[in-house]
């Protein structure tokens, strides 16, 4: 085997391959062969890095270096000079602002130096293809000290004193959900990752899978044995092809190391893995509807109880956990509950996994700990509003979530405080809004989406959030009538109240939260037909400001309706009643001369 002077940690995740880092890696493994240094520089592809927008990545190892947003025709300038000649090339480093100085270290990166690795410890350091390298990071040890070590029962009293709770969505204790499953009656058992995430701007579950593997598929190991389950299942999003591809590969090669099969590590344990696609319904992320996609009938949520705990897959006691659960297994066996229980807050324990996207300049996947609070996230880690805009809130939890406004910056992110305030953790969307942002749309979106993903099994979700739906859209065009606010929130409580399933109860939290934080804004929308933020197309106006139209006839000439009037080097004046609210004049304007009203 070679022994590399350095290792060029390329990012290899679903954003970077978008950007072509594969055909980065064969350029710069050219490169490196025409330089005369293949043997002393090897390239890795790695997962997801988590600074997402900077993509393709490179990291630098083992000095550190952060290269970012890297092209094929970059690579012989980068290797003449960095690997070449030993001189780091600034121009490719991370620049935080226009006019600031490149910062060449990773961990010297606002937007990694503040995050807490557990989940993502191997985040850009292995190949998630290569077994060995997950191995060489004590992987499979857990599942070896389990098996030889543990109890059944001491696992779960393990886990439950960590204080671990599920990172799908409802935070429930995982430990004690485990125990309902090793207390239920039956012959066969199951156990369940759901890697099913369908939030919208959400890639947390993907990356993992797609980073770290083996941590998914030794967790599941663990949590069988615990349980007394012998088969199980990961359920994966069908839009996730290299995830799905490189857990198909970790369960192969896990069944060659004898990780996973028949007489486990030589003992009596036996378990196997299989993989199902999900075809894309957001109803999956509830565990009975799931359940009923598994066993190939259509995913509707069913009545509680009986729980899956008792009566899952095929009627057999069922545990279902979702990848970022199960990645953290691993971890707390090998280092104990009381070490994972330090982290946190007194009822939100550990870190939590988050795709940090939306209105701020530095967007990806961040792992924190429970506690952080809300202006740590957008502004130390994320740096602040795009543009210099102003913060205007964030939607967290994706879209059952809630958005939370300025005032409550302060806000730790757990999973009571952000109850409180009228949000969820979710699984780990956080969208970040600005100014531009109106939030009677950003209401009519997320219902638009849930509404659309409900499957119609309950009364209450089915025609409630219709219902609502269409009075939003209302008034967002100019229809909204007095009322409208005070019937939403009726509405919202009625189906919040008596839905089936979590869908359904947690649907109507956006419009509950928007309204209670920026009722103006609605108002505005009955009351004077106006969009505050400008957004809503049918509520905005285009006007020609008189002392600052030069004339130059740009907006007319891309008008698309010819609805601007006016002569060369005069000012110019839109026909209100001819536009189509484009906006392209608002757009092609060069000296600010167009205002949105």
């Amino acid at each position: 085997m070679a022994n590399y002077r350095m290792n060029l940690m390329l990012c290899a995740g679903t954003g970077c391959v978008s950007n072509k880092s594969f055909d980065l890696k064969k350029a710069l493994e050219a490169e490196l062969e025409k330089q005369k240094l293949g043997n002393e520089i090897q390239v890795v592809p790695t997962g997801c890095q988590g600074f997402c927008a900077q993509g393709p990545i490179v990291l630098v190892q083992p000095d550190g270096i952060f290269y970012q947003l890297l092209t094929v025709k970059d690579v012989p300038h980068l290797v003449e000079e960095h690997f070449l000649k030993g001189r780091p090339v600034e121009k490719f480093m991370y620049r935080p602002a226009k006019d600031a100085a490149p910062i060449p270290l990773i961990n010297e990166i606002g937007f990694f130096k503040n995050q807490q690795l557990i989940v993502l410890a191997n985040r850009g350091i292995i190949d998630p293809e290569n077994i060995d390298e997950y191995i060489a990071r004590e992987g499979y040890k857990a599942l070896v000290n389990a098996l030889t070590m543990m109890e059944p029962d001491t696992i779960i009293d393990e886990i439950k004193q960590s204080g671990l709770r599920g990172r799908g969505g409802a935070g429930f204790p995982t430990g004690l959900k485990w125990e309902y499953a090793r207390r239920a009656k039956g012959d066969e058992k199951y156990v369940i990752c759901n890697a099913d995430e369908g939030d919208p701007g959400a890639f947390m579950d993907r990356s993992v899978v797609e980073s770290d593997p083996h941590a998914v598929i030794e967790g599941m190991a663990i949590g069988a044995y615990a349980i007394g389950a012998t088969h199980g299942f990961v359920y994966i999003r069908d839009e996730y092809p290299l995830a799905t591809q490189r857990i198909k590969l970790a369960i192969k090669t896990a069944k060659e190391y004898g990780l996973l099969g028949d007489n486990i590590l030589g003992t009596d344990f036996c378990f196997d893995i299989g993989v199902n696609r999900g075809a894309g319904a957001f109803v999956c992320g509830e565990e009975t509807s799931l359940i009923g996609s598994l066993e190939g009938r259509l995913p509707d949520p069913r009545v509680r109880p009986p729980y899956p705990a008792s009566s899952g897959y095929n009627g057999k006691p069922t545990n279902i956990n979702n990848v970022e659960t199960w990645a953290n297994i691993r971890h707390i066996i090998n280092r104990k509950a009381s070490w994972f229980s330090s982290i946190g807050t007194e009822t939100s324990k550990g870190t939590k996994v988050f795709s940090l996207v939306g209105k701020v300049n530095n967007t990806g996947l961040v792992e924190v700990p429970m506690g952080i609070s809300l202006k740590e996230m957008v502004f130390d880690i994320g740096g602040g509003i795009q543009g210099g805009k102003k913060f205007k809130a964030v939607q967290m939890g994706g879209p059952s979530g809630g958005c939370i406004p300025e005032s409550l910056l302060s806000l730790p992110i757990d999973y009571e405080s952000l109850k409180k305030v009228g949000a969820i953790v979710g699984s780990g969307g956080m969208i970040v809004l600005d100014e531009d942002n109106c939030m009677v749309e950003v209401a009519r979106y997320f219902l638009n989406f849930t509404q659309g993903e409900s499957c119609g099994k309950c009364p209450p979700c089915r025609e409630g959030t219709r219902h609502m739906l269409n009075i939003l859209t209302n008034l967002t065009e100019g229809k909204g009538k007095k009322g409208d606010i005070e019937l939403l929130e009726e509405m919202a409580m009625m189906v919040k109240e008596t839905a089936l399933c979590a869908l359904g109860n947690t649907a109507p939290n956006p419009i509950l939260t928007t309204i209670k934080y920026f009722r103006e804004e609605y108002e505005a929308h009955i009351n004077d037909k106006k969009c505050p933020a400008c957004e809503c197309k049918a509520l905005i106006t285009y006007r020609i400001l008189e002392d600052k139209c030069t004339g130059c006839t740009l907006c007319a000439k891309n008008c698309p309706v010819a609805c601007i009037a006016g002569e060369v080097k005069k000012v110019h004046t839109i026909d209100k009643n001819a536009c189509i609210k484009c906006g392209m004049c608002f757009t092609v304007c060069k000296f600010d001369a167009v205002r949105k009203e």
